[in-house]
């Protein structure tokens, strides 16, 4: 047999294998959340503005905007706090949901994409958001999926501001998208920003350290001192933080590439924690994004 089939096959082999382990990692995760009890999680509202809420609980911050043109709603979180959301919203306002945009496609960002769809909403998002939805075999159904998608960016005049929904490429995912109201100066970043938290960088939805650093860059560039800013999680934040946040970033990455130069592997910097000993004491490691895990997925980032 010559040397280049048995190269093809190797390599075919190593596809498949990866693609299984990712289907095992996926279908894990989809089971966690079923399997999740989430009868006495609560969904918290905080006015930020006049018309800017954002809605705290379980999966990712959900941004609401309320005036004389409806509601419209960034994310929904899991599936099953469907429910618990709508009565919140209605705890606000009786005016109805007209429009959705996800930030990208993470279960705990679209799961309520279905019941959303029910109540006549209009769903947004990134062309990628829509084809990975898609692609999801843990659902049974395609309800839910984004009726209009962009590949750049996008402009929404609703409640008397105008909302700037702009792409930022190969971050978290390929699909992430923030949103910045104009009048109410408020940004939600999606996951694009996890707030005193070390970040999930999805490689395998092509996500990447390099493209998380230049989308922090463009929020940054998009808001002011006063800006108040609604992280994909943690607490509501602002212009400050969120240059601490990127100087973390930018920290580790480069202590990841000097260990990478001196030739050390990928389980020798897993290892390394000198690399995030200053965030691990300020408490960045948390129990889905360790400081393990971010040196290992930094380094994977920079060698891919």
């Amino acid at each position: 047999m010559k040397v280049s089939l048995i190269y093809g096959l190797l390599k075919t082999i190593s596809i498949m294998k990866t693609y299984i382990q990712l289907s095992i990692i996926f279908s894990l995760i989809s089971i966690s959340v079923k399997a999740q009890n989430f009868d006495d999680a609560v969904i918290e509202s905080i006015k930020l503005s006049d018309q800017i809420y954002v809605l705290t609980g379980p999966g990712g911050n959900i941004g609401i905007s309320i005036g004389n043109d409806g509601v419209f709603v960034i994310d929904d979180k899991f599936a099953p706090l469907a429910p618990k959301i709508e009565a919140a919203i209605n705890v606000l306002t009786d005016k109805h949901v007209k429009f959705l945009v996800n930030t990208h496609h993470h279960g705990d960002h679209t799961g309520g994409n279905a019941n959303m769809e029910k109540l006549g909403v209009t769903i947004i998002a990134h062309d990628n958001v829509r084809q990975h939805l898609e692609m999801d075999d843990s659902k049974s159904n395609k309800d839910g999926l984004p009726i209009i998608t962009f590949n750049d960016k996008l402009s929404l005049y609703i409640n008397g501001e105008k909302v700037s929904v702009f792409h930022v490429d190969h971050a978290h995912t390929d699909g992430d998208a923030m949103l910045y109201f104009n009048g109410s100066n408020v940004l939600h970043t999606g996951d694009v920003y996890f707030n005193n938290m070390y970040p999930y960088i999805d490689l395998s939805s092509g996500g990447s350290i390099n493209g998380y650093i230049e989308a922090v860059k463009k929020g940054l560039e998009a808001i002011n001192d006063d800006t108040k800013i609604i992280p994909g999680h943690g607490k509501v934040s602002n212009k400050a933080e969120y240059k601490m946040f990127l100087s973390m970033l930018e920290t580790l990455k480069a202590n990841v590439l000097t260990e990478i130069e001196k030739g050390k592997t990928e389980d020798e910097i897993a290892a390394d924690t000198s690399i995030t000993k200053t965030y691990d004491d300020l408490g960045f490691s948390w129990a889905f994004i360790n400081s393990e895990k971010i040196r290992r997925t930094i380094y994977k980032s920079l060698k891919n």
